[in-house]
């Protein structure tokens, strides 16, 4: 109809006349009629549906909770002892034990949910699995652990809780890494390839409670109340304790004071020995510049078998340097002393020194390599030789260092 309206209007237009009262009643009763035309389409074709939307998509299942990270390394070596040692093993050493040979020192597994007070969360846990060559030195010694095998290959399991407690209380269950000197166990974040003399004599772990408390925004004090030094198991029915406190004046500089005291001879016949066993531990760490990076360790330590013999005394420390070239290559050096007094830590009593010089190259992201040179030396002559007959007061060894990384846990493990 619309047409029809449209060719009225316009022929009366044209012609230039005004319509006549029958063609108004006519245009009238032709605009009812389209309003009711209107009207029953609408009717007709029903509601009008709604344009087609796309439908959700399932929500993917996650492999891990939020906030969990996953990561993988890989550490092997191959090292060269210029005195070619019978034993075919490097005297006092903690990872790079082997002479001549392609080894894998670790392979390891960190699973970490850390605790996230932004988020509202106060609860977490660490996994940290191990294998290869560094698990036997680590947590393999059946002088220490009643049943070596069963947690051999736990290097660190802990849970975490922070009580609503002042400015946030973290406690700890589980077996966690001794803070008991500078160095630690993944060589990806140390200044060396091989560890000092100090990382192999103080304990690498402990089983037990630990308690941290902030007590200003720069000081941390903690209290740990264990098994004992690298013990699981207890073997002696007696805890050992400590006390550590944690320094960051800056972000250049760190400090660290510890003590850890207990009965650390095992048990015989059911009877342990009441003598004692006490560690101080002080360390720091100062990055002077962009490249310039010093570290230093203290240490003291005293056994007795008990009350009333004759006490073991190991005493020294070490000190570092490191420069970075740029961000991928740097040169660190160390040298570090050890009096050992009584044989505690080499089963013999003599003065240790270890010079070593470790040159790192990060050549992709996740992939480094070391290149190192150590000389050890003695007071005596302790260090094999090819002949069990002729032992020497020193070793140098030299070795190649390929380190692989990969995960989501960031900054130092």
């Amino acid at each position: 109809m619309k047409p029809l309206l449209l060719a009225l209007a316009t022929a009366a237009a044209l012609a230039q006349e005004p319509l006549s009262e029958r063609e108004k009643e006519l245009l009238a009763r032709l605009e009812k009629l389209e309003a009711r035309l209107a009207v029953l389409e609408a009717k007709a074709a029903g509601p009008v549906p709604p344009p087609p939307t796309r439908a959700a998509k399932p929500e993917e299942p996650q492999a891990v909770p939020p906030g969990t990270a996953v990561t993988v390394n890989l550490d092997g070596y191959f090292g060269y002892n210029f005195n070619r040692p019978y034993t075919a093993a490097n005297a006092l050493r903690a990872y790079d034990v082997s002479h001549n040979s392609l080894s894998v020192n670790q392979a390891g597994l960190i699973v970490e949910r850390a605790p996230d007070l932004e988020r509202g969360r106060r609860v977490g846990a660490r996994l940290d699995l191990m294998f290869g060559q560094a698990t036997e030195t680590l947590q393999g010694s059946p002088a220490n652990e009643p049943r070596p095998f069963v947690f051999r290959h736990i290097f660190q399991a802990y849970g975490t809780v922070v009580a609503p407690v002042g400015r946030g209380l973290t406690v700890d269950f589980g077996k966690w890494a001794s803070s008991l000197g500078i160095e630690g166990n993944y060589t990806k974040d140390q200044w060396n390839y091989s560890r000092s003399y100090w990382f192999n004599f103080l304990p690498f772990y402990h089983m037990g409670f630990r308690a941290t408390y902030p007590v200003t925004g720069k000081l941390n004090a903690s209290y740990w109340l264990t098994n004992g030094a690298n013990q699981t198991e207890d073997f002696n029915t007696f805890k050992s304790q400590a006390v550590a406190l944690n320094l960051v004046p800056s972000r250049r500089f760190s400090a660290n004071l510890q003590y850890f005291g207990g009965r650390e001879r095992r048990a015989v016949n059911g009877r342990a020995p009441r003598g004692r066993s006490h560690i101080v531990d002080g360390y720091f760490t100062w990055h002077a510049t962009d490249r310039w990076s010093f570290a230093a360790e203290a240490d003291y330590a005293i056994s007795r078998v008990d009350p009333t013999s004759a006490p073991q005394r190991v005493i020294g420390g070490a000190g570092y340097a490191r420069y970075r070239f740029n961000p991928r290559f740097n040169v660190a050096g160390r040298f570090a002393y050890l009096r050992d007094s009584g044989g505690l830590f080499s089963g013999a009593t003599q003065s240790l020194k270890d010079t070593t010089v470790t040159a790192t190259f990060d050549l992709l992201d996740g992939f480094q390599m070391r290149w190192e040179v150590r000389r050890d030396g003695s007071d005596t002559a302790f260090f094999p030789t090819a002949g069990p007959e002729r032992p020497k007061r020193e070793q140098t060894a030299a070795l190649l260092g390929l380190i692989w990384w990969f995960g989501g846990k960031r900054g130092a493990w």
